[in-house]
């Protein structure tokens, strides 16, 4: 099986104001992100996936691949604090023949051993039992506050190299990213966790990012990627950089969305579950101007 290279987006997820994901608009958005040349890490942080159910997921894979999505390009997140969610849902993904799928350690309980994750990560393995499955592993200690050493990632790999394919690092430490590309594991695909880092991800052997802000700016990270040696390649992550900031600049979650609906039209974008909130009206007209004023667009993007 081939395994990801490039851009992905952990696609933001559309709720009804039951607060019910809207599978309609969820497709809308998938096309058109493949459309900008982006893969799908649907569930991921950024999609609030862990205000998500099991059978939520499951049905909204479903609802995309049965609308035509290529499952080849979905990563999706199924890692959870549930052995049997995750081996339930990584086993899904798997049967409906999904390129990969990203894989959180357990995280609610804290200052666990390598033994214990690796105990996880091997269980989940063996359960799934499959030649299909491909993980890449998650680390996002910022959030998890569950971090995923060198030592064990190199320990799973030795295990299970024909499984773990790679990681997304997501601990804003570029010396771990680098670490992690040092790592003497075959086809071991190394994305870092925002496009800032891609240039210099790509420089030194990395696979791409799947990075939240692909969900707004997708065509323009993916253009890095794809030409990272060119000579303006320090120019464009500089504009990637600009972009990045403003949006981080607020609570990301809340203004992708409010950037989504701006773009499509569409206010319903707006909304998150609890207890994530809205970005407020004042918040929203700050990040239209300031967009705008960085003449960014999501060209193409249409209201379902």
């Amino acid at each position: 099986m081939n395994r990801f290279s490039g851009v992905l987006a952990p696609v933001i997820t559309p709720f009804d104001e039951d607060l019910s994901a809207n599978g309609e608009k969820y497709i809308t958005h998938c096309r058109w992100l493949i459309s900008q040349g982006v893969g799908l890490a649907v569930f991921g942080t950024n999609s609030e996936a862990n205000s998500l159910s099991v059978d939520e997921k499951i049905d909204l894979l479903d609802q995309l691949v049965a609308a035509g999505i290529d499952p080849a390009v979905l990563m999706p997140g199924t890692g959870s604090c549930a052995l049997t969610d995750t081996v339930r849902l990584t086993a899904h993904a798997v049967s409906l023949g999904c390129g990969g799928t990203l894989m959180l350690p357990p995280f609610y309980y804290k200052g666990v051993s390598d033994d214990g994750l690796f105990a996880f990560f091997s269980e989940v393995i063996e359960r799934v039992a499959s030649d299909k499955l491909q993980i890449y592993l998650y680390h996002i200690p910022p959030i998890s506050q569950v971090p995923l050493s060198l030592p064990l990632i190199e320990r799973l790999a030795t295990a299970y190299p024909a499984v773990i394919a790679g990681i997304k690092d997501s601990s804003g430490d570029w010396e771990n990213t680098q670490a992690l590309n040092a790592l003497d594991i075959d086809d071991f695909r190394v994305f870092c966790g925002s496009e800032s880092f891609l240039l210099r991800n790509m420089q030194h052997g990395g696979a791409g990012c799947i990075s939240a802000t692909a969900n707004v700016n997708p065509a323009a990270i993916a253009d890095l990627h794809d030409n990272w040696q060119s000579e303006q390649a320090q120019q464009d992550q500089n504009k990637l950089d600009e972009i990045r900031a403003i949006f981080q600049s607020m609570p990301m979650i809340p203004a992708l969305k409010a950037a989504t609906g701006m773009y499509t039209g569409d206010p319903a974008w707006r909304r998150v579950r609890p207890p994530l909130v809205s970005l407020s009206e004042a918040h929203t007209a700050i990040l239209e101007d300031l967009v705008q004023s960085a003449g960014f667009r999501m060209p193409e993007i249409q209201a379902n």
